[in-house]
């Protein structure tokens, strides 16, 4: 007779059967399975965060580098796609990362921690972050019923209205946040539990959607909480072993040193171009040197070894920075406050860059020089007006083709090539166009494919060139 007919038996015999209810809870337990209900919150943290990088600046993030003008596709898949060969399937991984790996942990954090101030902080910026730049780069997608185990088939929302719903989820993660107090969380692979640096990240994610909404008074307001050193920047920090090259490495590192040798570098892309003291569009000047950028900024695409700039092995990703976060007040300011606010906060981004800024050690000993600019280096005729437009206007062409660099390897430089092009053309760096169809500008991603044929609310794919709402 096994234990558990022995159970029965005494459960027969005593007259209470809720006693014996209780001997036989959980009798078919496996004590080795799991469950999300047994994970301490904290350890969702690490996998909402890898998940994050892999949206922020995986494959989609280095697709926006290509239609930018900064990155070029030579050979193979990245080959197609540089001219325009996009389909749903590349979209799959990111979507994923959004919708399981980060928004999954992220309210499962909140749901088993709803009285931890910082974890549940940290858990709304992750939130916002994901599905933030998920609604930049696709437009619509799901969010009000995202997640929920109750719907099977989550609809569509909009743009504006995902947006909206990111700066109300920054607002509540910053009110967290500021009553939070730091801890260390090893977890916590972007800044160890450091709830001021996560509260600036917070005010810095809300500038840049207040920017892309061109609501530039907010992002200027928002900007002026946000990350306030390079010592805040929120990085990927690559950590694995030298000995494994598939380990925890610099991801663009990882596919040179993979399946993709050869298929994807800077090249002699526009970025480039404007980095080259030999090319005819340099954008260098008697107090701007950039002679170190272009070198950090190369990427070769013919070996991983070769590459010690911006995707060493270790190389940092950045995520938000300090650079974005100024030059949003470089250009909110300018657009607000006028000339002189404007040109202070780029003077600050200059005198950052004069100090290395993010160059590494392969580079620092390089040629740079950021000297500070004045008002009449953008009055007519000046050294950046010499086409004689107006000071404001010459100013903020400075400071797009500024975010253009510093931007290198964020959604930035695509996002201001949409935000800009719809009303402000004249702002927008020229970089030239991938393809000889002059009326083709990518203006969005394509929907996940999984998603499309397996949700029976997703819309009909737009295709690439439609414009999204907020670009209108």
């Amino acid at each position: 007779m096994n234990y558990l007919k022995i159970l029965i038996l005494m459960c027969l015999v005593l007259v209470m059967g809720t006693a014996c209810e209780d001997l036989v809870d959980d009798i078919n337990d496996n004590p080795n399975e799991i469950t999300a209900d047994d994970v301490e919150a904290r350890l969702f943290l690490t996998g909402a965060q890898l998940a994050n990088v892999q949206v922020q600046v995986g494959h989609l993030n280095r697709i926006s580098g290509m239609y930018s003008g900064q990155l070029i596709g030579f050979t193979s898949l990245y080959s197609n796609i540089y001219g325009y060969s996009l389909s749903g399937a590349e979209s799959n991984g990111v979507w994923s990362r959004i919708y399981v790996g980060n928004l999954t942990n992220a309210r499962l954090i909140r749901q088993k921690a709803p009285e931890d101030r910082l974890l549940n902080g940290i858990a709304k910026v992750l939130e916002a972050h994901s599905v933030g730049t998920g609604a930049t780069i696709f437009g619509d997608l799901p969010y009000s019923e995202a997640n929920n185990p109750e719907i099977e088939d989550p609809v569509f929302d909009g743009q504006l209205s995902v947006f909206n719903a990111m700066i109300a989820l920054l607002n509540d993660a910053i009110s967290d946040l500021e009553q939070a107090s730091s801890r260390v969380l090893l977890e916590d692979i972007y800044f160890e539990g450091d709830a001021q640096k996560w509260l600036e990240s917070a005010y810095t994610l809300l500038a840049r959607y207040y920017l892309q909404l061109r609501d530039y008074s907010n992002a200027y307001s928002a900007a002026q909480q946000g990350i306030s050193s390079g010592d805040g920047n929120m990085l990927f920090i690559p950590r694995g072993p030298a000995t494994n090259a598939q380990g925890d490495k610099n991801l663009f590192w990882t596919i040179l040193a993979g399946s993709r040798t050869g298929d994807i570098g800077t090249g002699d892309s526009y970025l480039m171009q404007l980095l080259d003291s030999s090319s005819s569009v340099y954008r260098g000047n008697a107090k701007t040197d950039e002679t170190a950028r272009f070198g950090y900024y190369t990427i070769d695409e013919g070996s991983a070894t070769g590459n010690l700039g911006v995707i060493e092995q270790f190389e940092p990703h950045p995520l938000i920075t300090f650079e974005e976060n100024q030059l949003i007040l470089a250009e909110a300011g300018t657009r607000t406050q006028g000339v002189s606010t404007g040109l202070g906060h780029l003077n600050e981004l200059r005198a950052y860059l004069n100090t290395g800024g993010r160059l590494n050690a392969n580079f620092i000993a390089e040629p740079f020089r950021y000297d500070p600019y004045e008002a009449a280096d953008f009055a007519s005729g000046g050294m950046e007006n010499m086409d004689n437009i107006s000071q404001d206007r010459a100013l903020l062409r400075e400071i797009i083709e500024e975010r253009y660099v510093s931007g290198f390897g964020t959604y930035m430089p695509f996002n201001d090539a949409r935000r800009l092009r719809t009303s402000e053309i004249d702002l927008v760096v020229p970089f030239p166009l991938n393809t000889q169809t002059a009326s083709a500008h990518p203006e969005r991603f394509p929907y996940s494919a999984n998603e499309i044929n397996t949700n029976d609310n997703a819309p009909e794919e737009p295709g690439i060139f439609v414009k999204t709402a907020v670009n209108q």
